[in-house]
């Protein structure tokens, strides 16, 4: 626990998944003040769970779940829930802000073994005093060897970006063995800190529309996003409709 805080979860349903209503600074806050695993839920990632139980229950077993991707917080809207989406890569950022001044250790698990590198080099010269006790790149086949190198570190933090659902699984997996550490998925957010994709501007940022820019940019991420994104519009379309 990093400091003691009076805040409780407050988790509204959306297709069977329970999501945070915390705004961008109390999701912060509340990470600070307790532990476990953060989910960075988007729509691909909730069509995906709906295929696959063990993910739905990893997700619904977080200590926290928060709109990462605007579709969720449009998803959350139409069933009546003003909620503003919490981006997974300005969470880790802010999380890495907050270990740098209270001296927390961190760990970064995930990307190419030249991306990783490259984000932690640059984080470390934005953040000077930064303890990063461990990193490893992404491929890797036994995930014990990296659990026991983590738990002999016991890092406080600990970001990982091995993309959706590995790093849920993953994360899932070490929470027992880093009862009070942090752990936060946030898919591609090294290849942004290390340079290697460039982030939306500042207005499709603003406007939510990230998702439209890097699919712009980078085509291949149209498989991944549709058709799941309009069908799970519809989905939640049909559960305003039963709930009314």
């Amino acid at each position: 626990m990093w400091y003691n805080n009076i805040m409780d979860r407050n988790l509204v349903d959306m297709l069977g998944y329970g999501v945070d209503t915390f705004s961008f600074e109390d999701a912060v806050e509340y990470i600070m003040s307790h532990h476990g695993q953060i989910v960075t839920i988007n729509p691909e990632m909730i069509e995906y769970a709906n295929k696959n139980s063990d993910l739905k229950k990893v997700i619904n077993n977080a200590e926290m779940v928060v709109p990462d991707g605007i579709g969720v917080q449009i998803g959350l809207k139409i069933l009546g829930h003003n909620v503003k989406r919490v981006p997974g890569v300005d969470l880790g950022k802010e999380l890495l802000k907050r270990a740098n001044y209270q001296k927390k250790s961190v760990a970064f698990i995930g990307a190419k073994p030249e991306v990783v590198k490259k984000a932690v080099n640059n984080i470390k010269s934005e953040l000077a005093d930064l303890n990063v006790v461990y990193s490893h790149d992404g491929y890797f086949e036994n995930n014990l060897e990296i659990f026991n190198e983590l738990k002999s570190c016991s890092p406080d933090l600990v970001l990982v970006a091995l993309g959706s659902p590995k790093q849920e699984f993953f994360i899932s997996e070490l929470k027992s063995l880093l009862p009070d550490s942090v752990m936060i998925g946030l898919g591609g957010s090294f290849d942004v800190w290390a340079g290697a994709v460039k982030r939306a501007p500042v207005i499709y940022q603003k406007l939510g529309l990230e998702w439209l820019y890097r699919t712009i940019t980078e085509p291949k991420r149209f498989k991944r996003i549709f058709p799941a994104l309009p069908i799970f519009a519809l989905k939640v379309f049909k559960e305003r409709l039963l709930n009314k």
